[in-house]
Order: C-alpha cells, then sequence, then structure tokens
C-alpha cells in the first residue's frame, strides 16, 4: 500500500509540475506585446449590461449540469436538485483554488455524503458527462465549421485537423461505450444473476458496466442529454455577451468556435482556475477571426475575470452549505484519491 501511495503521489507531483510549466508558459505568451494602458481603457469602456448578461448565462449553465447530473444518477437514488447544484459550485470553487481540478471528486464525495449512492457510480456519472460532453462538442465544431465554409472566415488547418482527429476519437470511445452497453444488455437477458456477482470478472469493471447500463438504458438518460445540449448553449451565450460587452464584432458561430478552442486547451493539466492556459486559448480563439493581439489578450483577461468572479461567491456559500470550511476542503482534497480507491475495493 505504501508503494502504490508514494506511486500516486509523484504521479501528481509530475502533473502538478506540468499543470504550472504550461500555465506559466502560457501566460508568459499571452504578455507579450501586451498594452496594460490601453488593456485598462477598454475595460473602463465594456458596457457592464452585457457582463452582467453574460455571468448570468455562465451561472446557469452550471445549474442546468447540475440537472443534467441529478437524471444521470436517478437509477442509483433520488438526487435532491439543491444538493447537486450545491455539490456543481463547490467543487467549482475547489478548482478556482486548487491545481489538476479536484473539483469533480469534491462533487462527487458531497453528493455522496448526502445521498446514499456509491462514490463509483457518482464517479461513473461524472465520466459520462465528460463522454457527452465530448460528443457535443465534436458534433458543434463540425457544424459551426460548415457554418463558416460559406463565409469570408475559414478554420486554420491546424483546429480542422485537431477537429478530425477529435471526431475520430469520440466514434471509437462511444462505438466501444454502446458495444459494451449492447454486451452487458444480452447478457443480463440471458443471466439475470451476471449482476449479482456470478460472472468471471473483475468486480471494479463488472461495477462499471453495470452501472454504466444502468445509465444508458434509464429513460432519464435522454433527459441529461437534452440538458447536455443546454450547458454549451448557455456558455456561448454567456462568452459572446462578454463580446458584445467588451465591443468584439465576432458572430455567435464564430464565439461557438473561441469556446471550443477554449474548452480544448484547459483540458490539459492546469493551474487553479486555469490561469494562464485560460487566457492563452481564449486570445487565440479569438484571434482566430482577425482580431489583433493586444486587444484578443485584453479580452481573455476581462473574461477571464468576469467569468470567474461570480463563482468566487457562490462556489464559497455551497461550500459553507456542505459543511465544509477552507480548511476541510483542502484537507478533503488531498485524502479524496486515498477514500476513492478504497471504497471502490471490490467487496
Amino acid at each position: 500500500m505504501s508503494f502504490f501511495h508514494r506511486e500516486r503521489t509523484q504521479r501528481s507531483r509530475v502533473l502538478l509540475i506540468l499543470g504550472y510549466g504550461l500555465s506559466i508558459i502560457c501566460f508568459v505568451w499571452v504578455l507579450r506585446d501586451f498594452h496594460i494602458v490601453k488593456a485598462a481603457r477598454q475595460f473602463a469602456a465594456a458596457d457592464w449590461r452585457w457582463v452582467l448578461v453574460g455571468m448570468g448565462f455562465d451561472v446557469l449553465s452550471y445549474v442546468v449540469q447540475a440537472i443534467r447530473w441529478k437524471f444521470l444518477l436517478t437509477p442509483f437514488g433520488k438526487v435532491r436538485l439543491t444538493t447537486a447544484i450545491r455539490a456543481v459550485y463547490a467543487g467549482l470553487f475547489a478548482n478556482l483554488v486548487f491545481p489538476l481540478r479536484p473539483g469533480e471528486v469534491l462533487r462527487s464525495y458531497i453528493v455522496t455524503d448526502s445521498e446514499d449512492i456509491s462514490i463509483g457510480r457518482v464517479l461513473g456519472s461524472v465520466g459520462v458527462e465528460r463522454l457527452i460532453d465530448l460528443v457535443i462538442a465534436t458534433a458543434s465544431l463540425g457544424v459551426a465549421s460548415l457554418l463558416l465554409s460559406g463565409s469570408s472566415v475559414h478554420l486554420p488547418r491546424s483546429l480542422q485537423r485537431a477537429a478530425d482527429i477529435l471526431g475520430v476519437v469520440t466514434l471509437i470511445l462511444v462505438s466501444i461505450l454502446l458495444s459494451l452497453i449492447l454486451w452487458l444488455e444480452l447478457k443480463l437477458g440471458t443471466n439475470p444473476e451476471l449482476s449479482r456477482g456470478r460472472h468471471h470478472l473483475p468486480g471494479r469493471f463488472m461495477a462499471a458496466l453495470t452501472g454504466l447500463h444502468a445509465m444508458g438504458t434509464a429513460p432519464s438518460f435522454y433527459m441529461a442529454v437534452l440538458a447536455s445540449i443546454a450547458i454549451p448553449g448557455c456558455q456561448v451565450c454567456g462568452l459572446w455577451a462578454m463580446m458584445k460587452s467588451f465591443g468584439l464584432p465576432l458572430s455567435f458561430v464564430e464565439a461557438v468556435v473561441v469556446l471550443l478552442v477554449i474548452n480544448l486547451g484547459v483540458s490539459l493539466p492546469n493551474a487553479p482556475a486555469n490561469f494562464g492556459a485560460y487566457q492563452f486559448f481564449c486570445a487565440l480563439g479569438v484571434g482566430i477571426f482577425g482580431v489583433e493581439k493586444d486587444t484578443a489578450t485584453a479580452f481573455s483577461m476581462f473574461a477571464f475575470l468576469a467569468l470567474n468572479l461570480p463563482f468566487v461567491f457562490l462556489g464559497f456559500a455551497a461550500l459553507l452549505r456542505s459543511g465544509m470550511s477552507l480548511r476541510s476542503m483542502r484537507e478533503q482534497v488531498s485524502s479524496l484519491p486515498r477514500q476513492v480507491s478504497s471504497s471502490s475495493a471490490p467487496s
């Protein structure tokens, strides 16, 4: 056990160094040719009515995420919507404070602690969320590319290549998961004892399969998919409102591309709040459509501050409502991997 704990600690340290290193490199690139006086004037000239609209849509997107999460967990138990919302916001606050986004595991722990659902099933639902998001992101990038093909703006060849690779990876993952669900459906139909432990598969793998099967075949799954479409819709509306407030002449479809570039970029190991990486990929995405680098850099910082500010207060309030303090959250985050490993062990 001490060997595995030491190996996990070393792996976390490597990811931490990599995350901070990438963030510093990204932020240094963003600061090149950055004019602070010009940026301050652009900040002051922003239309704060649009800023409030953007904040509202971004906050709403995570309420919708909590609704989706509730639908995904329906086969395992009735999760209160207030609990799901509180857990999501507390997880966002953890991501603002700690590197490598531990909020996904923390919010799972909060739901497990409040509801009678195992941590393995809750974490499995988070994995399904990420897969659905990947499918929607791939489809959105393809649709945006088609809509922009008739205009004077064309996506860079590197982005188109990344979209093709993402599409292939998504197709493979979805095909594998659908095959596993179909296989388990056939097995359960001919051998009901399979779900009660009489099988030759490892306990963790079988538990993951049955959980995936329960989520994928439940009627609530279709409501979760509909909610999944609304999440990026709200986020695009929020980002587009920020662009309007800053005076950027970009269309809604172009805002979709910028959001996808940001989301793909911040999926790498990162510093707290995706600092550095967010600014880099936001400026990169806006720059695709001909916005000057200093304006794109100023907007990336403006959007970063405006979109994260509400979650400093909402996330902290959700954390307190969950019965945790900053100190207990730090202790909980440091011990979560060990708790997940022990609680997901087969009985």
